[in-house]
């Protein structure tokens, strides 16, 4: 009796790990004939940046941001995000890059959104700055847009199977169902996707139908799991949140910089605590993204705590269509 007990409860909890889990058939490439391939990857970056873009040019105007400065951001922010994208990825994963070369073929996959981020920042201020328009205000703007972008862009990375994390039996687990893993080499009689020892401390990850193992540079098994955190996924589900936070802030005038800081906040503290799952390069046991929003939570925090000491006439944001906040 307890043996047919123990049978049946092995096989519940066999059909619920099942269960509780999520998977689909990863689609790298789309081929339009022999030589030519294109990425679901970067169309949903390209549509994410065209759709952040679009709400922009529709609401930055009613902050008070000229249309030509709106036009120079989105056209150089672009280019900037491009730059800092990949450099963000280079200077994470050096020791993948042995000639310049290497580092010019974005083609071949590798870049940061942090990163990107980062890039489109740099590459707006000046021209903010140039037209005498307050920075913050602007980026105010660009707050909800840019977390609509990387709603859109995450999927294409949930389609590709990107940046997949250690194994988990976590509900949210992804479970490999077939196609080419990004980063991984997939194929055998078995279906194993194989990382190769190219994760960080030479650890090697072994994905397939079955489940996950990572194991370390000595093969020894660190971790076993019925499928990996899908930490794209989970970064996708903050920034729709993150959107419906911002759009419930936007009901009412705020003072300036707000908006900025929250979206920060929000999405830099997520990606510290995201990137704990991931398998990627460290360094003294963060991240490079880790690293860089740390950097820039001090600085929202700080900024927050000038936004408190301005006179409340000077700081608050003005309502759609009213004009233009005070330079900042």
């Amino acid at each position: 009796m307890l043996g047919a007990l123990g049978t049946i409860a092995a096989t519940l909890a066999g059909y619920a790990g099942t269960v509780a889990s999520i998977g689909w058939h990863v689609f790298d490439r789309l081929h339009l004939g022999d030589r030519v391939a294109i990425s679901p990857h970067g169309v949903g970056i390209a549509i994410g940046y065209l759709a952040g873009a679009r709400i922009l040019a529709r609401d930055a105007p009613k902050r008070g941001v000229p249309e030509q400065v709106v036009n120079g951001v989105v056209f150089w922010g672009l280019i900037g995000a491009v730059v800092g994208a990949r450099v963000g990825y280079v200077l994470s994963h050096l020791s993948e890059f042995h000639d310049p070369v290497a580092v010019l073929q974005v083609y071949n996959g590798g870049i940061s959104l942090i990163g990107g981020i980062v890039g489109w920042v740099v590459a707006a201020i000046p021209i903010v700055r140039r037209a005498r328009v307050s920075v913050l205000n602007t980026f105010d703007a660009a707050a909800m847009p840019l977390a609509v972008g990387i709603a859109i862009g995450r999927i294409g990375d949930l389609i590709i199977g990107d940046h997949l994390g250690t194994p988990t039996n976590f509900p949210l687990a992804f479970r490999y169902w077939g196609g080419n893993l990004s980063g991984y080499v997939c194929g055998g009689p078995q279906g194993v996707c194989d990382s190769g020892r190219l994760l960080s401390q030479g650890r090697e990850q072994l994905i397939s139908h079955a489940g996950a193992t990572l194991l370390d540079a000595h093969r020894r098994v660190i971790a076993r799991g019925i499928g990996v955190n899908q930490t794209a996924l989970y970064d996708w589900l903050s920034a729709m949140l993150l959107t419906l936070f911002l759009l419930f802030l936007l009901r009412r005038s705020r003072r300036v910089g707000i908006l900025t800081c929250t979206f920060v906040i929000w999405y830099a503290g997520v990606r510290i605590i995201t990137d704990f799952l991931r398998v990627e390069n460290r360094f003294l046991g963060l991240t490079g993204s880790q690293w860089t929003s740390v950097a820039v939570v001090l600085l929202c925090a700080g900024i927050l705590v000038w936004i408190r000491r301005r006179p409340a006439a000077e700081a608050v944001a003005v309502e759609a269509g009213t004009g233009s906040a005070a330079p900042g």
